[in-house]
């Protein structure tokens, strides 16, 4: 074989040494300045934004009230009626058809039959906040909480609300919020996912993972299934044909951290991405088992999530389980309370007693226990919670019979707590019968956008160049915080 190039082969030994080993040090010097140096050298594509796998330099506007945030999400749609929007005239109205303009899954009607609440409601916390007899526990944590009554958003239907909800958009395909937070500010955690969500043991909800997508994002930035029993983090083995003595040569690789393998890595970006990759599958491994682990919690503890009692077991342990995250840095949560289909979730199309019951018995104890304990452990000061589902539900009967509510996105309540948020205040209001938000009316954008600002994050700033646009979860016309609940 012959070279291309005639004089080649009339080099000496000393000459072809010379000319070919010219890239042998940047590469040594590389390896010493460690695996991630290159990555975070990287700009994407447009010459100006920086690598989108590390944090965003300029998205950081202010010094950050939260560090970390749980999304308590009730799919399917709470009734505000029936939980923390006190409407006391309502009680005489029940049974009676009243013009009141409504728009849900049935579409846009122009009055119905009035369904009163059906829980008593009581004064709780200084401020003597009304809160209804569903949820005793929470009532007793008010004054830590601020509530937004007057939330809004374009949809009714499921689909498109939980994507409105969680991305920030009608239609799938975008970022979801908890990417958006690690994007901005990256993880400081190495051996668990920066973005957690724990779904109900009846199901996901609709649009499944497309509600935790990283969309046009780095994959290694969506949310990551964790299960608070059982296996932690399903498909963290390494695949079939690399298991047995392949494997343990790979894991043996994996420790050795001497100069020839960062020479090697850094030499062969194909090479590293895949020993990155399993090297978090490694440390995950390693992580996941123990930060799920809950035996070793004191029986107050578990006593105080309600474990021991068979109603609130489930969802007290993904409450537990979210403090446990965030005390080992992980940056988003989400849970879900609430599955499939009807009255899997907080759906009351048809018995609102049952359902609504059923949901808040559950998950009611378990939520004032993780604002108890993230209290006591000075946790709450710097972890944000936020409660809420999709869309609220309507005052008048979906059917001629029965006490099912129809959906409602024209008013609903949601609240935060912790993280630099105002404790015991309500801001907002819907209308007198609780139809549609009236005062300070705030549009899912404005709780997005406060959420980004308590996180230090600038909501306008924060920008991911996609599609010849500088992308933003607020939208390219922006949002503006829900200046009245920072604290």
């Amino acid at each position: 074989m012959t070279s291309a190039n005639p004089h080649f082969c009339r080099r000496t030994r000393r000459e072809l040494l010379w000319q070919t080993a010219n890239g042998f040090g940047a590469v040594a010097l590389t390896g010493l300045l460690g695996p991630n140096w290159l990555a975070r050298q990287a700009f994407a594509a447009d010459g100006t934004s920086p690598n989108p796998m590390g944090a965003r330099p300029g998205g950081a506007a202010r010094r950050a009230k939260a560090k970390n945030v749980i999304f308590l999400f009730m799919y399917g749609g709470p009734s505000q009626v029936d939980t923390f929007d006190y409407k006391k005239d309502l009680y005489a109205l029940d049974g009676k058809t009243i013009d009141v303009p409504t728009f849900g899954r049935q579409g846009k009607r122009r009055g119905g039959r009035i369904v009163g609440p059906k829980w008593r409601f009581r004064p709780y916390g200084e401020a003597g906040k009304w809160v209804s007899d569903l949820f005793p526990y929470l009532g007793r944590c008010v004054d830590d909480i601020a509530f937004l009554h007057s939330m809004y958003a374009e949809s009714p239907i499921h689909g498109s609300a939980l994507l409105n909800m969680n991305c920030g958009r009608l239609i799938s395909g975008h970022p979801s919020l908890g990417s958006w937070v690690n994007y901005g500010l990256g993880s400081p955690n190495e051996n668990l996912p920066g973005y957690v969500v724990m779904l109900d043991e009846t199901g996901g909800p609709i649009n499944g993972a497309k509600n935790w997508t990283s969309g046009y994002m780095p994959a290694s930035l969506q949310g990551v299934q964790v299960r608070s029993e059982g296996v932690p983090i399903l498909d963290l083995e390494p695949p079939q044909r690399l298991r047995g003595a392949l494997q343990r040569r790979f894991l043996d690789h994996l420790k050795s951290e001497n100069e020839l393998h960062a020479v090697a890595r850094s030499a062969n970006p194909e090479l590293e991405a895949r020993i990155a990759q399993y090297e978090l599958a490694y440390r995950m491994q390693s992580a996941a088992p123990e930060a799920v682990e809950l035996s070793g919690e004191s029986e107050a503890t578990r006593e105080l999530y309600g474990i021991d009692q068979p109603r609130t077991a489930a969802f007290g342990r993904k409450c537990l389980l979210a403090r446990r995250l965030v005390e080992r840095g992980v940056r988003f949560i989400q849970l879900y309370a609430g599955g499939g289909h009807n009255d899997d979730n907080w759906d009351a199309h048809g018995d609102l007693v049952k359902n609504h019951g059923y949901h808040a018995g559950r998950t009611d104890r378990p939520i004032a226990a993780l604002l108890t304990d993230l209290k006591q452990r000075g946790l709450l000061e710097e972890t944000l919670v936020v409660w809420g589902g999709e869309f609220g539900r309507q005052p008048t009967a979906e059917y001629a019979e029965g006490t099912g509510r129809d959906h409602n996105s024209w008013g609903f309540t949601m609240w935060m707590a912790g993280g630099g948020v105002k404790g015991g205040i309500s801001v907002g209001s819907t209308d007198e019968l609780g139809a549609k938000a009236v005062e300070d009316r705030f549009h899912v954008k404005r709780l997005h956008a406060t959420i980004l600002h308590l996180l230090g994050l600038d909501p306008n700033g924060l920008t991911f160049f996609f599609n010849g646009l500088e992308q933003k979860l607020v939208g390219v016309e922006g949002a503006e915080p829900i200046r009245q609940v920072l604290a």
